[in-house]
């Protein structure tokens, strides 16, 4: 799957993220996080295993975090991917 148009979810206030996604010829996954140093391998495992079972293989994925938790990170992301999947 290619992201095909751009979409977005979440905010930026504590303890969530924003999730933008366009499209791109190849697959980028940019973060931005205030808790980068303590989380960046863990938050991107996240990013990938979501990408990786909607099978997306093109694309520029740009997450802003405030601290989200896991669970948040994959909720945000989806609901971007469903959204750029719409019509």
């Amino acid at each position: 799957m290619r992201i095909a148009r751009k979409a977005q979810a979440g905010t930026m206030q504590s303890s969530d993220l924003m999730v933008v996604l366009e499209p791109a010829d190849e697959l980028r996954v940019e973060i931005e996080s205030t808790v980068k140093k303590q989380f960046d391998p863990l938050i991107r495992a996240v990013v990938d295993e979501v990408l990786a079972r909607h099978g997306v293989t093109a694309g520029r994925v740009r997450l802003t975090d405030r601290g989200a938790l896991d669970y948040a990170i994959q909720a945000r992301l989806e609901t971007a991917l469903q959204r750029a999947a719409e019509r």
